[in-house]
């Protein structure tokens, strides 16, 4: 967690986008309700030996700050990933990239309308650089595969979750500064469950449930560590170091490393189209990272 906040605002795309291809593979074997629940399970069980002792230490400020920390928890452990499986049960990988994306553009507002936080101009140009780079991948460099895209009621779970994270992203300003990474982390995984194991009993009783097998067990491992633990705490501890509007534009790595994983796992080439989106989008993030913090 000392390394540059740069890095750690990298890995977090990076667990994320996996996330978002598995999510959407092992969405006939397992519901989506189920996916979050048991994800977040694991990660607060997983957590729970390193911050037993610090929870105990820190509980007069947990007490005290309870509203923030139930707020984070609703918003990022109860609702963000579960509307995010929800969207991904109708809607296809490429208009989660593209919804994905407006995650940086919903920040600006938000953080000036609760932060009073002006994006700076290069911060502003820079979004719009990155975001046009996630385009020209999305429409395959062709305007009118853009104009005939379509939506569906899953991309309509999937906006509302992204502007609950942009939400999440501005509030993290007012997370507990004694709470460090890992004990801040448990809190707000520990505040989320309660609802989400209400939901999960909700979708329980309505008849949807899975059969364990193997690789259900491995898909629950990776979303236990990488997603959930490891990219939250990247990500919290990038935003606290540079910033939510600074850090907010590193979303749009997710279809870079999208097609980096595609290339990879699947053996799909890469195309012209997708080598000028991603040197937009390292382009946008170049321009945002640069200057002075406001």
């Amino acid at each position: 967690m000392r390394a540059s906040p740069y890095l750690l605002l990298t890995l977090a795309p990076l667990f994320w986008a996996l996330n978002m291809v598995i999510g959407r593979a092992m969405r006939f074997d397992i519901p989506p309700v189920a996916m979050s629940f048991w994800r977040w399970v694991i990660a607060g069980a997983l957590l729970l030996p390193f911050v037993a002792r610090d929870l105990r230490t820190h509980w007069p400020t947990i007490r005290a700050s309870w509203r923030i920390l139930a707020l984070l928890g609703l918003l990022s452990v109860t609702l963000f990933n579960t509307l995010c499986y929800i969207g991904l049960q109708w809607t296809s990988a490429t208009n989660g990239t593209l919804l994905n994306s407006v995650i940086p553009v919903l920040i600006i507002p938000i953080a000036w309308i609760l932060l009073h936080e002006k994006a700076r101009a290069r911060q502003g140009v820079g979004v719009a650089v990155s975001l046009l780079g996630v385009l020209v991948i999305v429409s395959q460099g062709h305007l009118d595969v853009l104009l005939k895209l379509s939506f569906n009621r899953g991309d309509l779970w999937l906006f509302t979750a992204m502007v609950l994270w942009a939400f999440y992203t501005v509030l993290l300003r007012w997370r507990p500064k004694e709470l460090s990474g890992l004990p801040f982390l448990a809190c707000i995984v520990y505040f989320g469950l309660p609802l989400l194991a209400l939901a999960y009993a909700v979708e329980l009783a309505s008849g949807r449930s899975f059969t364990f097998s193997p690789g259900i067990g491995l898909t629950f491992a990776y979303f236990g560590i990488f997603p959930s633990i490891l990219s939250n705490l990247c990500f919290n501890k990038g935003v606290a170091m540079v910033g939510p509007n600074r850090a907010g534009v590193f979303v749009h790595l997710m279809p870079v490393f999208g097609i980096v994983l595609s290339a990879l796992l699947l053996g799909e080439r890469p195309h012209l189209h997708h080598l000028a989106g991603m040197a937009l989008v390292f382009a946008g993030i170049a321009l945002s990272s640069s200057g002075k913090r406001a």
